[in-house]
């Protein structure tokens, strides 16, 4: 081998022998594993997960109580404006009849008493 340097063929032939043992070469995979927690802090991760389920909780239902109350309100506040108007029209029947009885007295007979007081007797006791 006289002259390799500038003998592209040489090289080449360098390159394809280099690809092939590299094809034969053993790949090793270095995996590592992830270490535990400790059971204090895994402890301590549950505990804190049970203080927010706990207050989550305790919100929900207040939340749900005050929900309750403003149902009961609405209603009570709906049932309120019916009677006010029922008693309204009650109100409005109770002056007719009113009215009306002076003419249905006249009516049936009954005459209007004088200005002289009633007396009346007793009777004595046999």
């Amino acid at each position: 081998m006289a002259y390799t340097r500038g003998n592209l063929a040489v090289k080449e032939r360098a390159r394809q022998e280099q690809v092939q043992q590299q094809r034969y070469r053993e790949t090793t995979k270095v995996v590592t594993r992830r270490r535990e927690l400790p059971i204090r802090e895994k402890l301590l991760y549950l505990l804190t997960l049970v203080a927010c389920i706990v207050i989550a909780g305790m919100l929900i239902g207040r939340y749900a109580h005050i929900y309750q109350i403003n149902y009961a309100i609405n209603t009570a506040s709906k049932d309120i404006s019916k009677l006010q108007t029922n008693i309204a029209q009650l109100k409005i029947q109770k002056e007719r009849l009113e009215n009306q009885i002076v003419p249905t007295a006249k009516q049936q007979g009954y005459i209007e008493p004088t200005k002289e007081p009633i007396h009346v007797e007793k009777q004595a006791a046999k």
